[in-house]
């Protein structure tokens, strides 16, 4: 029946399969993991706004990755988690939704890779030439650098999706834990060959120019660090490039392998779990290591702690 189904506009929305005696538990982590993505992630850009220390380009920029997390995460977990409960031949989702769903997913992805390449330029900058910090990265700097993090990520997810959304589609089921482009198109009943070309060119694009650049960025202040054997710079580019090549390579793997997982139809149940955990995973992820690396921050948090502490 599904074949004969031509351009509905309510697909079937597979979800997260469980069993009746794992439901409870599986709800209960999912829930507790997305309390913590969005209180810990919405915390620390709290934080940064109220804390005047922390009015430098570095923390600005990466209130960036902490908004993203949150917002990749608000797509996709609170319609994944009242899924749970309802039977899978019910879990239904409109076409528009799931459009709408699958840009921001992809959003939420590419923004990953943009804003990390322009905390690592902000890192060269403050690590390479330290003299002329201020006078390079300005206020104007770092709004025109966020600006073009998401506006390069907005530009390429718009043309994914308008490839995806000009085709006549037949099959209504999508088998997948969320909706994004490779299974949007999966349901067409015409040729995809022009969206695996630019598919495959924009996911080449951007793992491979986030992963050159970071490489050449982190070998360059590796050089540096080498060349003047300054103990002080060396041990701050340690601290703030430690934490944000962790965060990359967090990321740059999980997207990496959900790639590899896409491409090959044997592995569909595991790409199915691996799909939410490698998308929670950095939102996770990412502001513990950051809590930790980041003395500036940690210490910010601490004090507010130690004062409500005192309060009560």
């Amino acid at each position: 029946m599904e074949n004969l189904t031509f351009n509905s506009p309510v697909l079937h929305l597979e979800g997260v399969i469980v069993s009746e005696q794992t439901l409870y538990p599986t709800f209960l982590f999912f829930l507790i993991v997305y309390v913590f993505i969005m209180v810990s992630n919405i915390g620390i850009m709290l934080i940064i706004t109220m804390e005047r220390s922390l009015h430098e380009p570095m923390y600005i920029l990466f209130c960036n990755l902490p908004f993203n997390d949150a917002f990749g995460n608000s797509v996709i977990m609170p319609r994944m988690l009242g899924d749970l409960f309802k039977p899978t031949s019910e879990r239904y989702i409109s076409y528009t939704d799931c459009v709408a769903q699958a840009f921001c997913f992809h959003m939420y992805v590419a923004a990953s890779h943009t804003v990390l390449m322009v905390m690592a330029f902000d890192r060269y900058v403050a690590i390479c030439n330290p003299l002329h910090y201020t006078t390079i990265m300005t206020p104007r700097m770092v709004a025109k650098l966020s600006a073009a993090a998401w506006g390069v990520a907005f530009v390429c997810v718009s043309i994914l999706l308008s490839l995806t959304i000009r085709l006549n589609h037949c099959g209504t089921s999508i088998v997948n834990p969320f909706c994004d482009n490779a299974s949007l198109f999966k349901l067409a009943c015409e040729s995809t060959h022009i969206n695996n070309v630019y598919g495959l060119v924009y996911t080449a694009a951007l793992l491979g120019s986030s992963l050159v650049y970071i490489i050449i960025t982190y070998a360059k202040i590796t050089a540096v660090c080498l060349t003047k054997k300054n103990k002080t710079l060396n041990s701050k580019a340690l601290k703030t490039c430690s934490t944000h090549l962790t965060v990359y390579l967090i990321m740059w793997l999980s997207g990496f392998i959900m790639i590899i997982l896409h491409r090959f139809s044997g592995f569909a149940e595991y790409r199915k779990g691996a799909a939410v955990l490698f998308h929670i995973g950095p939102g996770f992820l990412n502001p513990i290591i950051y809590a930790l690396q980041c003395s500036e921050i940690r210490h910010v948090m601490l004090r507010i702690i130690r004062s409500k502490r005192v309060m009560q």
